[in-house]
């Protein structure tokens, strides 16, 4: 009967360890809480970041929170006598483009945001359009983008849309563009309206950091708030975490647990 026992406690600890191991050095996974990344990821998208393609940091270290439990502990508790370098263990650097997990370089909460400004590019906002080193990024209208008018998210919250007040599980709108980077690389943004951050100063990003944007532009807290009004600033680059690759399954309901919920359009859909 010992020995059943003791046999059981190995199969658990070499389990955890193998998890751990592959959680802090391989992928670690990465459900999406909010509609910040609309379309490209939905509310209830389940991917896995790929932490080798920038190589390791104090970051890579996993971060474990289950409010419910009262479980919050993060990557610097785990790895924070790491933290202060801004530099990483086989780093290399982003592309432009790339969507990426970061930690919020105040609060240490994960974010998952699109890399829009290398260091030393000067980046501004008009009229809902970039303006990157000075050229404007362009953009071609894709039509709309319609989703129910419901809560989701973690906390639930309802949809912003451009067609005004919407009974709950009506259409919910917004204007569509497909936006083209320097390199060609393509991807969609939503547009809601005319909003404050659509025009903005020039932005110049320093030696070593990152300029974010969330592709659902009038939903996203991102780079163009500083983090002393409550956004996030410029990201160091020990602040990143990974690159989101493909997306795993897609729930549409609360949990991903509800598997009647999921999106079979979405099962390892790549990222853009």
């Amino acid at each position: 009967m010992w020995a059943s026992i003791k046999e059981t406690i190995k199969t658990v600890v070499y389990a955890l360890l193998i998890a751990g191991v592959f959680r802090t050095f391989l992928f670690q996974p990465f459900w999406i809480p909010s509609g910040s990344m609309k379309e490209t990821l939905l509310v209830g998208d389940f991917l896995f970041v790929n932490k080798m393609a920038y190589g390791y940091s104090y970051a890579s270290c996993p971060s474990i929170v289950i409010p419910a439990l009262g479980i919050d502990v993060d990557a610097e508790d785990f790895c924070g006598v790491f933290k202060g370098g801004n530099d990483r263990l086989m780093g290399s650097e982003p592309e432009r483009g790339d969507v990426v997990v970061f930690r919020h370089p105040v609060t240490g909460r994960d974010f998952i945001k699109r890399l829009i400004g290398m260091p030393g590019d000067t980046v501004q906002m008009q009229d809902g359009q970039i303006i990157l080193n000075g050229e404007i990024v362009p953009q071609q209208a894709a039509g709309l983008f319609t989703e129910p008018f419901v809560r989701r998210g973690q906390p639930p919250n309802f949809p912003t849309c451009s067609n005004g007040t919407v009974p709950i599980g009506e259409d919910c709108l917004k204007q569509r563009f497909t936006e083209t980077l320097p390199d060609g690389r393509q991807y969609t943004v939503l547009n809601v309206g005319d909003r404050r951050l659509d025009t903005t100063g020039i932005f110049t990003v320093p030696e070593g950091q990152y300029f974010f944007m969330g592709d659902n532009r009038d939903n996203s807290s991102d780079s163009r708030r500083a983090q002393t009004a409550g956004g996030v600033g410029f990201v160091p680059f020990e602040d990143i975490v990974g690159r989101a690759d493909r997306i795993m399954f897609s729930s549409s309901g609360t949990s991903l647990l509800a598997f009647w919920t999921w999106r079979s359009d979405r099962y390892f859909k790549a990222i853009e």
